[in-house]
């Protein structure tokens, strides 16, 4: 969607404040996310993606009014700048999904070595039934 946005920048003075509102507010919700992602905040990521979303709906409202026009330089870096947050955030989010994985992974093992008496544990890991 920054991709069609970027190609079709060219707005007429009154369209821009709504689509640069928009924009600002996407911005300010990728940023909070992110801080609290990286000072390792426990946070309620259903809100952040709830919210997330209703700024992207603003914004895909906001770019049903784009006209064609001359250039506008602030609103391009505007969307660079979202852009450049939007990348910060994946890495953060996904590096915080690895962990919660990770931690699941040996929660699941350790629920399984408690639940397992040993009796076919080792034929299990070895591929097969040994008599």
């Amino acid at each position: 969607m920054l991709q069609t946005m970027s190609s079709r920048a060219g707005l007429r003075a009154q369209e821009t404040p709504m689509l640069e509102a928009a924009l600002q507010r996407l911005e300010d919700i990728v940023e909070q996310e992110t801080a609290a992602l990286r000072g390792r905040r426990v946070i309620d990521l259903k809100d952040f993606n709830d919210r997330k979303n209703q700024a992207l709906l603003e914004l895909t409202r906001a770019m049903r009014h784009l006209q064609p026009g001359p250039s506008n330089e602030a609103l391009l870096s505007q969307i660079g700048g979202l852009k450049t947050k939007l990348e910060a955030n994946r890495v953060v989010l996904k590096m915080h999904l690895d962990a919660v994985r990770e931690v699941s992974t040996t929660l699941s093992d350790a629920i399984r070595d408690a639940d397992s008496d040993g009796t076919y544990t080792q034929a299990i890991r070895s591929g097969g039934m040994r008599s």
